[in-house]
């Protein structure tokens, strides 16, 4: 699929991402059920769940992708099945193939093999996905847009809660009273794979704790 098969040129893509960010997230993610119903996943990586109950409430049987890499910490795994339970979700755990085995976490193939791959066969046939991604979680994100077309997957990427900061998630799971991750008040405000993972300290930046001591920023899932 093409932006211009779904009838919308680079500039209408561009404009509908701007009045969707004005109205927020929630209008953003219902207007995507709405356009693809049965279309959509939300990829999550239960660092948080704010987007899952954003998604249910625009629709209750959206499909939520895990990518179950082998290395999560047992913390997640946890919240995992806690968030399954309070939302009795329509979940999706991939997990890597054999060719995986080779290349442990933190080697050069791991995230391709263990999460790049996986979530794009767990993506086939869909017209969009959804992402908790955010302009404030690295300098690789600041221009990032509320919806845009992802040539590489064929298919349109949302964004939702693009615009927002850390302190809008954690206001809005308290209002809310969501379920919480339990390394978040140990300090690791960036979860990932437990080898490639440490806490972060006071003040500094909130993914300073994903891949330390290397040059890695991203794991390809976003570019």
């Amino acid at each position: 699929m093409t932006a211009d098969q779904e009838g919308l040129s680079g500039e209408a893509v561009s404009a509908i991402s701007a009045d969707l960010e004005k109205q927020g997230p929630a209008a953003a993610i219902a207007w995507a059920v709405e356009r693809w119903p049965g279309g959509v996943a939300v990829a999550c990586s239960f660092q948080d769940c704010v987007i899952i109950d954003l998604a249910v409430r625009a629709d209750p049987e959206v499909e939520v992708i895990f990518l179950d890499t082998g290395f999560h910490f047992p913390e997640t795994l946890a919240f995992v099945e806690t968030v399954r339970r309070r939302y009795d979700l329509n979940l999706t755990v991939t997990r890597p193939g054999p060719e995986a085995l080779e290349w442990p976490c933190g080697t050069a193939s791991c995230c391709e093999l263990r999460k790049v791959q996986p979530l794009a066969r767990a993506l086939t046939g869909r017209r969009a996905w959804v992402t908790g991604l955010k302009r404030v979680d690295s300098p690789t994100r600041a221009t990032a847009p509320v919806l845009a077309f992802d040539e590489r997957r064929g298919m349109f990427k949302l964004n939702p809660l693009a615009s927002w900061t850390d302190r809008d998630v954690e206001l809005y799971a308290a209002k809310h009273r969501l379920p919480m991750h339990r390394l978040l008040a140990h300090g690791y405000l960036s979860i990932g794979c437990a080898p490639t993972t440490d806490p972060v300290a006071p003040g500094a930046d909130p993914r300073s704790g994903r891949w330390a001591g290397s040059s890695k920023t991203e794991c390809g899932l976003h570019g």
